[in-house]
This record gives structure tokens, C-alpha cells and sequence, in this order.
């Protein structure tokens, strides 16, 4: 009667048993890694399921000796090894180290952890835990490249933006305060963005002609980077030799589209030209694709109406008309690029009514600070585009 009620515990206990050592294998198989024993004295070594598949033993050839175990370690490694081993045998504390074995033909890194095995006369042998951590190590390997070359990016990156802006600075320079030029008071920004490679072709002219008259023009070349700074640069320069003609700004215009279409390949361009008699305040300009100015009188601001002007570079023989305001004492007019109001994540309406709105503030006392406190009302650099604005005031009675 004994025996029969034992029975079933007994096989339970077993079923036990068991199910443990099935869990014990999946835990390892999870894990990628095994257990180890090497005894000392009796040279025995044995090895779990998964030591054999970390090394890609056959389980037929029996597990690595102890004293054969550096010829399977990357030669680099062995001393790793070496050390591993010297300090288990002569600790009590559990020691662990890295080295890597070739698995046909393929580099593994392998992470073992020892710790003495302690009889009455000393250590008889050790035993370990050997995990494949090559998934691990490759990941962490690939995420320092990465950091590497991404640190590297913006380290040229930011050179990229040193030089560009130095080119700009010397192709461009932007003039220290406002420009004094008769009868007017004349303010520039130009704010490039905020990411280097967005750095583009805007470009301003704001100078007195021969025929006494003053040459205002804001434009932007189609593009980003160097290309489009030296397109800026040629477009810029033609403009200033036209000028010297005397040529009423409409046909500045026009000269300016064929040399885009011929010279500037697969280029367009925006642009604002006009000039303004100091004596008369008539300001006559023409205008290519470019957002209107904005005038702002007795406290109102509203952009001009457009005469008609097709992008630089997009068709031959399309006329551009001329249109004229005659300006009055207290007046403020605003030139810009269209990175001052567009913006990805808004549409460019709301961000000419918030030019509008701040450009109401505008001290024509105090054209610098006014520009400063426009630029910071209506959101900013620009992340994606750089922007040139160009204020000319007309002083009071």
C-alpha cells in the first residue's frame, strides 16, 4: 500500500525535474548561452547542450579540455584567456572576461564568467557560464560608428556653414547699422538657416546710381549651397553693371531672365528691382515672382498691388511691366524673400499677416531694432530657407 501511494509522487518529483531541465534549455537557447565544468585533477569537462552550439561543436566530438581550449580562441585573445583562468583558480570571487573564437569561418564574441569550484584542499576545478554576445557587441559596434560618423557629419557640417557663410559674407557683406543714403534711411537683414545645407541664393542691392536715383533690389536664387551662392553671385553682379545703363528697372528685369535662361542653366530666380528718386520719393520697380513689398503709412500696412513679372529662368519674352509709388515723409516699404514668410509647417497667408501685423511696429526712428523685433514676431529664422528683408524709411516732416 506504501508503494502505491509513493509511486506517484515519486514520478511527479520526476516530471519535475523535467520540466525544469526543459526550461533550464529553453532559458539557455534564449540566452545564447551554457554552462561549463573543467575538474582539475581528474581532467573530466563537461559542457551543457548549448556550449557545443556556441562553439559549433559536434556533440559527438565531446567538449573542448581544458588545455586545448586556447588553441580554439582567436590569437589575439589568448592571453584574455590566460589571465581568465589564472585569476579563477586563484579567487574565490566569480571572474569574467571577453575574447572571440571563429565559428566557421566567422568571428564570435564570447563573454565567460568563472568561478572556482573549492574542495578541502583547494580549488579541484572551475565552473562557468559561456554567452554568445555577438548580436550584441555588432549592435553596440554599429551604434559607435554611427555616433562616429554622425559627429563627423556635424563637425563638416558646421565647416560646410563656416565657409558658406564666409562667402556669403564676402560676395554679400551685410552692412554694419542703416545705410544713410539721401533723403532715405535703409536697414538689411539677411537670416540664413537655421540647417546648413539650406543655405541659399537670397542677396540684396541698396546703392546709389549715377543718375542720382537709388537702386533697391532683393532677390533669391533657386537651389541651396555653393552652387546656388555662386548663381547669387553672378546674378547679383550682372545687376550691378545693368544698372550703370540707367535702364528703367522692368527691363533690368528682362535682361536679367534671358541671361538666366542662357547662362544660369536649369536655375530660376525671384527678384524685386527698383529705383527710388530721393527728390521726388517715386519709387519704380518691377517685379519677378517675388512676394510683394509691404508699405506701411500712418500706421497701416498693406502690400503693394503686383505689376506683372514672370520668374527669372522660367520663360523667354514674357514682358515685365513697371509700376510706381510715390512714397511719403513717415512711410516705411518692405523688401523680402519669400523665406521670411513661408515656413513647412504654415501656410505662407499666415505668415504674411504676421509680417503685416509686426511690420505695423516698425520705428522709422529705429529701422535696426524694429527689424530685430519683426524677425522675432513673426517666428524666427526660418529652418528650411534663409531670408534677406530690406526696410527703407522715409523720414518725417
Amino acid at each position: 500500500m506504501v508503494d502505491v501511494i509513493g509511486a506517484p509522487e515519486l514520478l511527479g518529483h520526476e516530471s519535475d525535474a523535467e520540466l525544469l531541465a526543459i526550461r533550464l534549455a529553453h532559458a539557455q537557447r534564449l540566452g545564447n548561452m551554457g554552462w561549463a565544468e573543467w575538474h582539475l585533477h581528474t581532467g573530466e569537462t563537461i559542457w551543457s547542450d548549448q556550449v557545443y552550439v556556441i562553439f559549433g561543436r559536434d556533440p559527438d566530438q565531446g567538449p573542448i579540455p581544458l588545455p586545448e581550449l586556447g588553441a580554439h580562441i582567436e590569437a589575439a585573445d589568448v592571453g584574455a584567456l590566460d589571465r581568465l583562468l589564472w585569476s579563477a583558480v586563484r579567487g574565490v570571487e566569480p571572474v569574467q572576461a571577453e575574447f572571440r573564437i571563429r565559428r566557421g569561418g566567422e568571428l564570435r564574441d564570447l563573454r565567460v564568467v568563472l568561478e572556482p569550484l573549492m574542495a578541502p584542499g583547494g580549488p579541484a576545478g572551475m565552473h562557468g557560464v559561456i554567452q554568445d554576445i555577438t548580436g550584441r557587441r555588432r549592435a553596440e559596434r554599429m551604434m559607435s560608428e554611427s555616433r562616429r560618423q554622425l559627429l563627423e557629419a556635424r563637425e563638416q557640417a558646421a565647416e560646410e556653414r563656416h565657409v558658406m557663410l564666409a562667402l556669403r559674407e564676402a560676395i554679400l557683406p551685410e552692412p554694419a547699422g542703416c545705410l544713410d543714403l539721401p533723403h532715405t534711411r535703409i536697414a538689411v537683414r539677411y537670416v540664413p538657416a537655421e540647417k546648413t545645407a539650406n543655405l541659399g541664393g537670397d542677396w540684396f542691392e541698396a546703392a546709389p546710381t549715377p543718375d542720382g536715383r537709388l537702386l533697391l533690389a532683393i532677390g533669391d536664387v533657386s537651389g541651396h549651397g555653393l552652387p546656388a551662392i555662386a548663381r547669387m553671385a553672378q546674378l547679383r553682379h550682372a545687376l550691378v553693371g545693368l544698372t550703370m545703363t540707367g535702364t528703367p528697372a522692368n527691363r533690368l528685369l528682362a535682361w536679367l531672365n534671358e541671361l538666366v535662361m542662357h547662362q544660369l542653366k536649369d536655375t530660376t530666380a525671384t527678384a524685386i528691382i527698383g529705383h527710388l528718386d530721393p527728390e521726388t520719393r517715386v519709387f519704380a520697380w518691377g517685379h519677378a515672382g517675388n512676394v510683394a513689398p509691404i508699405l506701411v503709412r500712418d500706421g497701416v500696412a498693406s502690400q503693394l498691388p503686383q505689376p506683372r513679372g514672370v520668374l527669372l529662368g522660367a520663360t523667354s519674352g514674357s514682358p515685365y511691366e513697371l509700376a510706381t509709388t510715390r512714397l511719403q515723409p513717415g512711410d516705411l516699404l518692405l523688401m523680402f524673400t519669400d523665406g521670411l514668410v513661408e515656413r513647412r509647417t504654415r501656410d505662407i497667408d499666415v505668415g504674411l499677416d504676421l509680417a503685416l501685423a509686426a511690420a505695423r511696429d516698425v520705428p522709422g526712428r529705429d529701422l535696426d531694432a524694429g527689424l530685430d523685433r519683426l524677425l522675432t514676431d513673426i517666428g524666427g529664422p526660418n529652418p528650411e530657407d534663409d531670408a534677406c528683408l530690406l526696410a527703407v524709411g522715409i523720414p518725417g516732416r
